[in-house]
């Protein structure tokens, strides 16, 4: 028996210009969306999470994962309150798993979520892309936010290159990457003003990447017993981008990240989310050999492809393009779906705005219809060709 992989696509919820009549239209059949209205740490009452999914099924589709349940901050610095935050996430899985929702999707980010510079970077084909622009993000720490170990952590001539960028932008253009930073992308929760942001930034002060690897491991051996108990799936989302920014730790950036987060929490219920437009962007990190390494314990799959330049910066690249070696990646997933006999929920990340869609306002970057459903259509082209190939051997 061929397993095909669950597609399904990310819904912010009821005012998500993107709805679900638009999304049951692309052939998806499952919802990835969570409770973006709670605020972090609070308990997901099974009355709030029964009426986003019969929401989600009275449109003829599944909540197939939870994206995300955010980690409290105090919880990844294990300060104040935690242990109380602690049990009020494993009180969500418990009402996840009653109401028949038993995928959840998180990460471990210090702070900031996914990070981009730049969310309308124009392509050659004058569709729009998210971008990470490595000087923007050096501009924005050595002149702007002004941390006082950052002139530490550069050489000479890129704080000097960067300066002169600096100086060089339109005020406009300095504040566009300070929203685009601290504000929050889509799924991130929270957003920040500077004061605030400097401030978060000195409660992780005495914690380095090892004691942050140590705060996950700690926060794992307290909730996986509850996912195990009530048959819940945890999957951890990696680091995007993955490596340090602003003196921030991270964690969850490598393969050996990944084997140190399997092997130290050992139990099936605790897996990854791969991403592998996130792990992508490393070149050290070879994605088919990692889900052949992992694939037992990679329990939700987010497709996309990321253009890497010397620079040091990426984009969002169409989905068989880029650094990404998407048919080999497809090719073992469809392989570990058969070892393990079911079809594991994916689903296509951060498409190009484009066609119509630049024409809308867009409300949330990278998850505009059009895009995701052109990287949808080329994902199942590619898994049918693979299964076509199979079948005829």
């Amino acid at each position: 028996m061929s397993y095909r992989m669950e597609q399904t696509m990310r819904w912010y919820g009821p005012k998500d210009p993107v709805s679900l009549r638009d999304i049951r239209q692309s052939g998806a059949t499952g919802i990835v969306t969570a409770l973006h209205h709670i605020p972090n740490g609070e308990v997901w009452t099974r009355e709030e999470i029964k009426l986003r999914k019969d929401t989600v099924e009275e449109a003829g589709l599944t909540w197939s994962v939870v994206e995300s349940v955010p980690v409290h901050e105090r919880i990844k610095t294990r300060t104040g309150d935690y242990l109380q935050l602690i049990e009020n996430y494993k009180q969500t899985l418990r009402n996840l798993a009653a109401e028949g929702v038993f995928t959840v999707c998180y990460n471990f980010m210090p702070i900031l979520d996914w990070t981009r510079t730049n969310l309308e970077y124009e392509l050659e084909n004058g569709a729009k892309a998210l971008l990470y622009e490595r000087r923007a993000v050096v501009a924005f720490d050595l002149f702007i936010l002004q941390r006082p170990e950052a002139f530490q952590e550069y050489s000479p001539e890129e704080i000097e290159s960067t300066k002169t960028y600096y100086e060089s932008l339109p005020p406009d253009d300095r504040r566009l990457i300070i929203d685009n930073i601290l504000k929050g992308l889509p799924g991130s929760e929270i957003g920040y003003t500077m004061d605030e942001f400097r401030a978060m930034l000195k409660t992780y002060e005495g914690i380095d990447a090892k004691k942050l690897a140590e705060h996950l491991r700690l926060f794992l051996d307290a909730i996986t017993p509850v996912a195990e108990e009530v048959g819940v799936c945890l999957c951890i989302h990696p680091d995007d981008p993955p490596f340090s920014l602003y003196g921030l730790p991270r964690v969850v950036s490598t393969a050996a990240d990944a084997r140190r987060i399997l092997s130290e929490t050992p139990s099936k219920h605790n897996g990854l989310t791969f991403c592998t437009g996130s792990y992508g962007v490393r070149p050290d990190n070879d994605l088919p050999a990692m889900v052949r390494e992992f694939g037992e314990r990679i329990h939700f799959i987010h497709l996309r492809s990321t253009k890497r330049t010397p620079e040091g910066n990426f984009f969002e690249d169409n989905h068989l393009e880029g650094d990404v070696p998407m048919v080999e990646v497809i090719h073992e997933i469809l392989k570990w779906q058969e070892k393990r006999g079911k079809s594991l929920p994916m689903r296509p990340d951060h498409g190009h705005q484009m066609l119509d869609d630049l024409h809308k306002k867009v409300s949330n970057p990278g998850y505009t219809a059009i895009g995701r459903l052109k990287g949808l259509a080329e994902i199942r082209g590619v898994e049918e060709a693979l299964l076509w190939m199979k079948n005829k051997s």
